[in-house]
């Protein structure tokens, strides 16, 4: 039941992103050609890249969600963190179209139109996108889905840009600020630039099988050792792989144990550490203890 939860958290999460995605981009397209507004023209684009990003997404996540079989025994989560990493290069792409199309408006500043309809436009915009990122945060919470937790940042990089465009649009308009447009738009590409920066540095960590924190290796020693008949733990190796964590370790145990004990020790252990893991996979392998 649980991964039957876990899938159609995960699905549901894309077939939203996708529809949001394509109601953003036309009533962005709408308020651009309505207002000639270049933070309006940004947020469309990065919109249409979202929406390509969370296109890929929905064809990477669905291959991460097939089981394991006999070609892929780990099963195939991974491809979760690609997913993630191709995401990264779509939004910093984005990003730095906009840098170059800011820098030019910034030296050529054109005056906006101001338009009601644009601006409601760009109000439900925001709140469709708030949304969104509201009910993707729930399923990361619920999933710790990488390539859905990719997902979100950018599209709370639009919620963010949104309402910036809202600013401009106001302020521009009212006081003849046109610079100001072409301000926000640098501050909404420099968050965009983080945003796929941060997505990149957690996918690669999952594709080159990175450690788990420091602080949660010791909690997982700390749960090992609490059984009184584990005598000391041994190479201790975790890494993640997308909807899965790994952990295996030797457990180090007296040497004249029966083996049907041993096999209960590792079971106890494995046990106490799945109630602060749920998403772990856990190999021990037993070895008799050393005495100095």
């Amino acid at each position: 039941m649980r991964k039957l939860s876990h899938n159609f958290l995960v699905k549901s999460a894309t077939y939203a992103a996708i529809g949001v995605a394509s109601i953003l981009i036309i009533t962005k397209f709408i308020a651009w050609r309505l207002t000639n507004s270049l933070s309006v023209q940004a947020s469309l684009i990065d919109s249409l890249l979202d929406g390509v990003a969370s296109l890929l997404n929905f064809i990477l996540i669905h291959q991460a969600l097939k089981p394991a079989d006999a070609a892929h025994r780990f099963g195939h989560g991974k491809i979760e963190a690609l997913a993630g990493l191709a995401q990264s290069v779509f939004i910093a792409s984005s990003a730095l179209w906009l840098l170059v199309e800011t820098s030019h408006r910034f030296f050529n500043p054109t005056p906006l139109v101001a338009s009601s309809i644009a601006t409601m436009i760009m109000i439900s915009a925001t709140l469709l996108t708030a949304l969104l990122v509201m009910w993707q945060r729930y399923v990361i919470r619920h999933t710790k889905s990488i390539a859905i937790e990719a997902d979100s940042l950018h599209y709370y990089g639009d919620f963010l840009s949104d309402i910036a465009v809202l600013i401009s649009l106001n302020l521009s308009f009212r006081f003849g600020w046109y610079r100001l447009d072409s301000m926000l738009a640098t501050l909404i590409a420099g968050y965009i630039l983080y945003t796929s920066w941060k997505i990149a540095i957690v996918s690669l960590n999952i594709l080159m099988d990175r450690e788990f924190p420091e602080q949660e290796r010791q909690h997982i020693k700390q749960i090992v050792l609490q059984n009184p008949r584990v005598l000391k733990i041994d190479d201790l190796r975790t890494r993640s792989s997308g909807q899965k964590d790994f952990i295996q370790m030797h457990l180090e145990l007296e040497s004249d144990l029966p083996l049907a004990t041993a096999h209960q020790i590792s079971e106890e252990v494995s046990k106490e550490i799945h109630k602060q893991f749920s998403r772990a996979e856990i190999i021990i392998h037993q070895k008799p203890y050393k005495h100095k």
